[in-house]
């Protein structure tokens, strides 16, 4: 099996009776299945208070660089990879997916792609898990509205909210990537 280097949108099956439902959120047979080929070393979960909150775009240079699962715990969101591989013919270019609580759907995010997410209602929660520890001195990002990746993102009428830090990230032309192409463009995530 190649190396997960694209985004992968996953939908874990939910089993449901009278009292509700149950759902393995992470099986490491079902991702390596899915294509799903890194070792998960962290968890993490956010909360964001207001609709049109936008975090990202977010990454890690090597040697701390980090893969993703990102999923919904409450709320939803739309979900975006940036792919920011030197050399790669789809440099800048992204894939979008609206991730819900009720539907369960995971976004796999790899080595290479630049992460951000903007919350559709008040009060969302993400978890998220992360192949590498976080290091600060390997923070790194781009400014959510570049205007060469151009992300249409669903603002609502009282616009983005941002943190200090995220208002000021360099564009994508400013940004000297890291990340290596291994051969693989962007493929685009299936159809709902």
């Amino acid at each position: 099996m190649a190396v997960s280097s694209q985004p992968i949108l996953l939908r874990p099956r939910r089993f449901g009776d009278p009292r509700g439902w149950f759902m393995e959120t992470y099986s490491e047979a079902a991702a390596l299945a899915a294509g799903i080929d890194v070792r998960f070393v962290q968890d993490n979960q956010s909360f964001s208070a207001t609709e049109g909150t936008i975090r990202g775009l977010h990454f890690q240079r090597p040697p701390h660089a980090q893969a993703k699962l990102v999923r919904c715990v409450k709320g939803s969101i739309m979900d975006y990879a940036v792919d920011v591989r030197c050399g790669s013919p789809t440099y800048g270019q992204y894939v979008a997916a609206k991730l819900t609580a009720d539907g369960g759907e995971q976004l796999f995010v790899p080595v290479g792609f630049a992460h951000g997410f903007i919350t559709l209602e008040p009060n969302v929660e993400i978890a998220y898990k992360v192949s590498g520890i976080y290091a600060p001195n390997c923070d790194g990002g781009i400014v959510w509205n570049d205007p060469t990746i151009s992300i249409e993102w669903p603002l609502p009428a009282s616009g983005a909210v941002l943190s200090d830090k995220d208002k000021v990230l360099p564009t994508l032309a400013e940004f000297d990537s890291p990340f290596e192409y291994d051969g693989r463009p962007l493929e685009p995530l299936p159809a709902s």
